[in-house]
């Protein structure tokens, strides 16, 4: 969407606000299906941006879903349950009796209390789960998934668990990786765990769920261009990975950043100590860039005048309307003629953005959100969403 569109859709749209650009959105999936190939399927987190759930490409092969929030969400869409692989580093019975009830199509076991849990709920219904193990990140571990050591003695001991069809494991150690030397190692990793797996323990690793971690580059002004390059720096490596097993690409951000714009107006200007200040009708708990400190970084952003006025180029410091000098998106982004009644549109926040800020601080509302497509326009996805209906005691 170019800042012709964005004027043409201001009188439409109200602040603070957010627009997904559906067709940017799926030139970016079919740009990844482009580099990995037909082989390859892909994965979409949903937990980057739930809003696009209902509009994913054809070329997604499955929904990561990682809470009972999100599974609802899937619910209330209509999405084909098949695709989903449930996973979630904590997962009670109940959530994982309803995963069961909605038919989802593939489970995560990320502790030995996972895979007990599916297992009971399996037999429970006569019926056998597929599931892939997690395995930890073997270059330090976190709190997600098991070590290898833990994984392959349940393999060693799969035919304890008569619900549950060991079918794969799930990889994914983190993410914004600016570089391809650590995907490829863990793709070799990979690979020689699968081949070890068959060799030792005679068992056959059919699916890998694999998340690559590419970093989105929010404060580049060739970030297209350096995205697309990680792509093609990886994607030999993908294309032979899947050789040897059925490879999901798992990724959330890197399909969802560049679709997003948000959009907020400027309140109030104001100079203290030789700075000046915009306050806007949004703030950090509605935008949250990854990487972003104190407002130190300063991402692409349209300015969207009220009036043709040019009274020169000034620094300014774009500030949220919290009560806290924390609230400060960007500091010195040059500006021409900045006034009340502005409205400013920060790019590339397709993803988490919209997830990730405070949003019932200070009891103030939560953004619009809009979903559009140069085939059918601008549609209200969410309205205003008031948060002091939660945040009031019952007396």
């Amino acid at each position: 969407m170019n800042e012709q569109k964005l004027r043409e859709l201001i009188p439409e749209i109200s602040t603070p606000s957010y627009v997904f650009d559906l067709d940017l959105f799926n030139e970016r999936a079919e740009l990844v299906h482009k580099y990995f190939g037909d082989k390859v399927g892909m994965c979409f987190s949903i937990k980057a941006n739930p809003f696009l759930l209902g509009r994913l490409p054809d070329c997604f092969d499955k929904i990561e879903v990682c809470s009972p929030g999100e599974l609802t969400i899937c619910e209330k869409t209509g999405v084909d349950m098949e695709k989903i692989i449930f996973s979630g580093v904590n997962k009670t019975f109940d959530d994982v009796e309803r995963a069961a009830d909605d038919r989802v199509g593939t489970f995560t076991a990320e502790s030995r209390l996972h895979l007990s849990l599916i297992n009971e709920a399996a037999l429970k219904r006569n019926t056998v789960f597929p599931v892939i193990l997690r395995v930890t990140d073997v270059k330090g571990g976190s709190q997600f998934g098991m070590e290898e050591a833990e994984v392959i003695d349940i393999i060693s001991n799969r035919a304890d668990y008569k619900g549950v069809e060991l079918v794969g494991i799930h990889y994914f150690t983190g993410t914004q990786k600016r570089k391809a030397k650590p995907i490829i190692r863990e793709l070799d990793y990979i690979a020689e765990l699968i081949k070890r797996l068959k060799t030792e323990y005679d068992f056959t690793v059919n699916r890998v769920e694999y998340g690559t971690g590419l970093a989105v580059d929010y404060f580049a002004d060739n970030a297209d261009e350096l995205e697309e390059e990680r792509l093609a720096e990886i994607s030999e490596k993908i294309r032979e990975t899947a050789e040897i097993c059925d490879l999901t690409v798992e990724m959330g951000r890197f399909f969802a950043a560049p679709c997003g714009y948000y959009l907020t107006k400027v309140i109030d200007t104001k100079t203290n100590c030789g700075i000046n200040y915009a306050v806007l009708d949004g703030g950090m708990n509605q935008l949250k860039y990854d990487g972003q400190l104190q407002g130190m970084q300063i991402p692409k952003i349209i300015h969207l005048k009220n009036n043709n006025s040019s009274g020169g180029v000034q620094p300014w410091t774009l500030c949220g309307s919290l009560c806290t000098t924390a609230d400060v998106l960007t500091r010195n982004v040059e500006l021409d003629s900045l006034k009340i009644g502005d409205v400013l549109v920060f790019c590339r926040t397709g993803a988490y953005s919209s997830m990730e800020g405070m949003a019932v601080f200070l009891s103030r509302e939560m953004p619009v959100i809009f979903e559009y497509s140069e085939q059918n326009g601008l549609k209200i996805l969410r309205e205003k969403l008031f948060t002091d209906v939660f945040n009031t005691p019952n007396r």
